[in-house]
C-alpha cells in the first residue's frame, strides 16, 4: 500500500513575547496501515495517538519549535516511542517549552526520512524561526510548509527569532522552485499550491512583514 497523507486539526494556544493567542493547528501524518511519521505535535497528544491507531511511528518531525507546534510532543513521544526531529536553529525556542527535555535527532537541509516506501526530504526554510523546516514528499506532489508558507503568503515574522527578508529568501529559493502543482500543506488553515502562491512573491515583498 502506498503512503497516504492524513490530516488532523487540534486547538489550543500560542504564546511568545508575553502574548497568548487561540490557534487551530494542522497535524499531518504520512504512512500506511503499518507505519507512519507525524509532522508537528500541537496541543493534544491523545487526539494524535488516536489517529495513529497503534501504527509504528518512525519519527515525529517538527517544522519548528513555537509552543503551539510542540506542546504535545513530550507526551506523544512517550506514548509511541518515536524519535523527535528538530533543526538545531530552533533549540532556544524549544528550551522555552521543554527546558529538561532534548530532541532526539537534529534535522538538516537535505536530510531524508523513509516511511511506508516514501521519502520525505527536509528543506531548511528559516525566517518564521531560525530552524524552520519544510518536508517535501515528492512522490505525493506535496510539501508540508509549517508556518513558512500559507495560502496568501509567508508566515508571520513580527515576533522574536523571526526575520522577513530571510523568510522571503527561503520561500523564493526552497519552495517556489518546486513544481507548481505541488500541494502546500500548511501549519494552520487551508492547503494551497505552489503555483497559486508563486505569482504573488513581489506583492508580499512590497507588503513587507
Amino acid at each position: 500500500m502506498a503512503a497516504r497523507v492524513e490530516h488532523l486539526v487540534t486547538s489550543g494556544t500560542f504564546s511568545l513575547d508575553g502574548g497568548t493567542w487561540d490557534v487551530d493547528n494542522n497535524v499531518w501524518i504520512v504512512g500506511d496501515d503499518d507505519e507512519c511519521v507525524v509532522i508537528d505535535a500541537p496541543h493534544d497528544a491523545s487526539a494524535i495517538i488516536e489517529q495513529i491507531d497503534g501504527r509504528t511511528v518512525r519519527a515525529i518531525l517538527l517544522t519548528h519549535a513555537h509552543d503551539d507546534h510542540i506542546r504535545a510532543v513530550g507526551d506523544l513521544a512517550d506514548a509511541v516511542h518515536a524519535p523527535i526531529y528538530l533543526h538545531d536553529g530552533d533549540r532556544a525556542l524549544w528550551d522555552m517549552v521543554f527546558p529538561e527535555l532534548s530532541p532526539d535527532r537534529s534535522i538538516g537541509d537535505g536530510d531524508t526520512i523513509e516511511v511506508a516506501g516514501a521519502t520525505l526530504r527536509a528543506l531548511h526554510t528559516p525566517g518564521h524561526s531560525p530552524g524552520s523546516v519544510c518536508y517535501h514528499l515528492e512522490e505525493a506532489g506535496t510539501v508540508f510548509t509549517g508556518d513558512t508558507l500559507f495560502q496568501g503568503g509567508p508566515g508571520a515574522t513580527g515576533r522574536s527569532y523571526s526575520d522577513f527578508p530571510t523568510i522571503i529568501e527561503s520561500i523564493r529559493t526552497k519552495l517556489l522552485t518546486l513544481p507548481p502543482e505541488t500541494i502546500a500543506r500548511t501549519g494552520h488553515g487551508d492547503s494551497t499550491t505552489i503555483g497559486d502562491e508563486a505569482p504573488h512573491l513581489q506583492e508580499w515583498i512590497r507588503r513587507g512583514s
